[in-house]
């Protein structure tokens, strides 16, 4: 992928880098080293005299990353030059770790990449814990990337919870914290960070279906707040009850603009929720 400018003024290459193409100062630290800047297609430095009618051109392709690409199913529900947007299934994780190389998303994503000829990264925007399935968004570039993370979001959820919420909608404002220093779980503590979750009940009874939007966006906020409230999500091993399938936590919509054209957007899971 490429950002193009026509100049309208004179400055500095940075200038127009960092005020008119809206590049991180430390994308622009990066993408020196990569002769990754040209003006009227020609590389140059960051300190180039740029010109009325210059054209500017950032290449930003980027390097694979250190783990391999593996193929395998993609449920694809939007890709353009800038990002994708995948339906994630559940018990899949979202990105390699230092002890775990293989058989995420981005392994998958990454397979994609190179099987279409595209030289891009993978930036996961939004994240799903392994057993939460739904819509995940990544940027195909590190500009992309920051401009998605800085840029407000919808995010909507629907989930299968036990019992029935009481009142049926409210708002969960509950901080939530480590349940210690080493462990992975969360808890809702009054040292915890802020952490804020608007519910609505849907279908009520004995297992609800919930509409969830998280106002903030702690590590498993959804599941703990819903397990403060005492209405569990379905088969939450940590945080309810272990069932014989997965949790059911669906990301069903997710809305934005698009980072580069400010278009509308809007991403939507089909996967059922299920109560046996």
């Amino acid at each position: 992928m490429d950002l193009r400018h026509i100049a309208q003024s004179e400055g500095r290459l940075l200038r127009f880098l960092r005020r008119e193409l809206g590049l991180s100062s430390g994308l622009v630290r990066r993408l020196k080293f990569r002769e990754a800047f040209l003006v009227n297609g020609v590389p140059v430095h960051t300190d180039f005299p740029v010109r009325p009618g210059d054209e500017i051109r950032v290449l930003l392709d980027e390097r694979a990353p250190d783990y391999p690409a593996e193929p395998g199913p993609l449920d694809i529900l939007y890709e353009d030059e800038a990002m994708i947007a995948l339906d994630k299934p559940a018990g899949l994780i979202m990105h390699p770790t230092y002890n775990r190389t293989a058989g995420t998303l981005a392994n998958r994503v990454l397979a994609h990449y190179q099987q279409t000829g595209q030289a891009c990264a993978v930036h996961p925007v939004s994240r799903l814990d392994r057993d939460t399935f739904g819509v995940v968004l990544l940027a195909k570039n590190a500009h992309v990337h920051t401009l998605l993370i800085g840029a407000p979001k919808e995010k909507i959820y629907e989930a299968l919870v036990v019992g029935t919420p009481f009142p049926l909608a409210g708002t969960v404002d509950a901080p939530i914290a480590r349940l210690s220093p080493t462990s992975l779980l969360r808890c809702v503590r009054t040292d915890g960070k802020p952490a804020v979750t608007q519910y609505e009940t849907l279908e009520p009874g004995e297992i609800s279906l919930v509409r969830l939007r998280p106002v903030t966006g702690r590590t498993h906020q959804l599941r703990v707040h819903m397990a403060f409230i005492g209405c569990p999500i379905l088969g939450d091993p940590q945080y309810g009850r272990a069932e014989k399938f997965t949790q059911q936590l669906c990301a069903r919509t997710l809305r934005l603009n698009h980072p580069l054209t400010g278009a509308a957007m809007e991403f939507t899971s089909k996967q059922p929720l299920r109560r046996e």
